[in-house]
């Protein structure tokens, strides 16, 4: 009875914790909450008392150092390769779980072996994410349609229970074939697909969780995981809707990365003497950050130019964000609240997309395919239909990047070609602060 009302205790803290999060005025509150709920989760597992108690003890202890270190050394830009490391963990604890079902309890309920080739997918696909965000992995080229390969491995998941025993060699056949799966799943999956794949991968994780508690009747697992599981597949879906992709298409065709007619036009250079005065100009202005920004740790810098502008100058300043901006949902609102832009300035591509062209000047920072034009005029174009930032609409635009490189998606961008753009080549970081240094003059 007592266990039970923790359970219920848990399960309302998992609730509001989500709620809370749901704004970034609240989202510390909901991040307390979610780590109180899952400490008494943890410690409710203790009871009745293992007989390995000091082992399981141990264990605990073990992840929540290893938790700490990582933590705090990892940088706030690397977010999102943490987010895929930390779904492939979930996964891979709901494998290891009903693996011990199978070897220690010698049975395994159809429910849990679901449950652990959820898991076994979402651990190697997850890996394979890391890497692929990390640049560990840049070919994504495989001999093999992923067609063929994921009907392949489908049905050798499926036919595996007709060629061998139940209890011995058949799970562990199952999970390593759901592993290497996994790994041949995303593989093939560019880095522009990213935001959609972390999701997927995330709504997994609550899946498998939610398998897992079906098989040992315990209600806080299923609970928790289906929270998790609906809450990455609702994420999973507006980033399918704000890149106009198709989900099935994903994972069979995914788009080739090759390239458009590069433009015999000479883009319009400037630098940042050319910005400052533009800038100090303007009645309004709205700064687009993208993965450049992540890239170069400019989120204080950019911070720094919004304050400048608006106590100086008295510029209206306000901060455009597309869905699907950086390499996972959420990742550029992260960044700008780590640097404390004020949430109610930073606005979301419905809310501000109108708005562009009757704005003076536009700073985009590192954000290549979210401003593309001809996502909406090239049909050509792998972005065609996709939902973009109307920058090309405003007076004037900055664009800050290393090169007139391509994005992820590996076409060009017009808008770099643009009469009304100014291309500033180099360091996001280092454009901005010198940027802020004349303004400051």
């Amino acid at each position: 009875m007592i266990i039970s009302l923790f359970d219920l205790f848990c399960i309302i803290l998992f609730i509001l914790a989500i709620r809370f999060m749901a704004t970034p005025k609240t989202a510390n509150i909901g991040n307390y909450s979610a780590i109180i709920s899952m400490m008494i989760a943890i410690g409710i597992s203790f009871f009745p008392l293992p007989e390995k108690f000091l082992w399981l003890l141990g264990a605990i202890f073990l992840g929540a150092i290893i938790g700490i270190i990582f933590g705090e050394k990892i940088k706030i830009t690397e977010l999102p390769q943490m987010i895929a490391i930390l779904n492939g963990l979930g996964g891979g604890a709901a494998t290891c779980i009903a693996i011990a079902e199978t070897n220690i309890l010698k049975h395994s309920s159809a429910i849990s072996v679901l449950g652990g080739i959820i898991g076994a997918i979402t651990l190697s696909g997850s890996l394979i994410a890391f890497c692929k965000l990390q640049g560990i992995i840049k070919k994504r080229k495989i001999f093999l349609s992923p067609l063929i390969i994921n009907l392949c491995f489908l049905l050798a998941v499926s036919a595996a229970p007709l060629f061998f025993d139940s209890q011995t060699i058949l799970v562990p056949v199952i999970f390593i074939l759901a592993l290497v799966w996994g790994i041949f799943m995303v593989f093939p999956i560019g880095g522009a697909d990213m935001p959609i794949i972390i999701s997927i991968l995330n709504s997994f994780s609550g899946w498998a969780t939610v398998a897992i508690g079906f098989s040992y009747s315990n209600v806080l697992m299923i609970v928790v995981g289906t929270i998790v599981g609906a809450s990455g597949t609702i994420l999973a879906y507006i980033m399918i809707k704000s890149m106009n992709k198709n989900l099935l298409k994903l994972f069979i065709q995914p788009d080739s990365l090759t390239t458009n007619n590069v433009m015999e036009k000479m883009p319009n250079e400037g630098n940042p003497e050319d910005a400052a005065f533009i800038m100090e100009n303007a009645k309004n202005i709205i700064i687009v950050p993208g993965y450049g920004m992540a890239a170069a740790s400019a989120q204080y810098a950019i911070k720094n130019m919004a304050d400048i502008l608006e106590k100086k100058y008295k510029i209206s300043v306000r901060f455009a964000i597309h869905p699907v901006a950086g390499r996972m949902p959420g990742h550029m609102n992260v960044l700008l609240a780590d640097a404390g832009v004020d949430y109610e300035k930073v606005f979301e591509l419905e809310n501000i997309n109108s708005e562009f062209s009757e704005t003076d000047v536009v700073y985009v920072i590192g954000a290549n395919d979210i401003t593309n034009p001809e996502a909406k005029t090239n049909p050509d174009s792998p972005l065609y239909g996709m939902p973009v930032l109307d920058v090309d609409k405003a007076k004037v635009v900055f664009f800050v990047k290393r090169s007139l490189n391509t994005g992820y998606s590996g076409v060009n961008n017009p808008l770099f070609f643009a009469s009304n753009t100014i291309m500033l080549y180099g360091d996001a970081k280092k454009i901005t602060e010198d940027i802020n240094k004349i303004l400051e003059q």
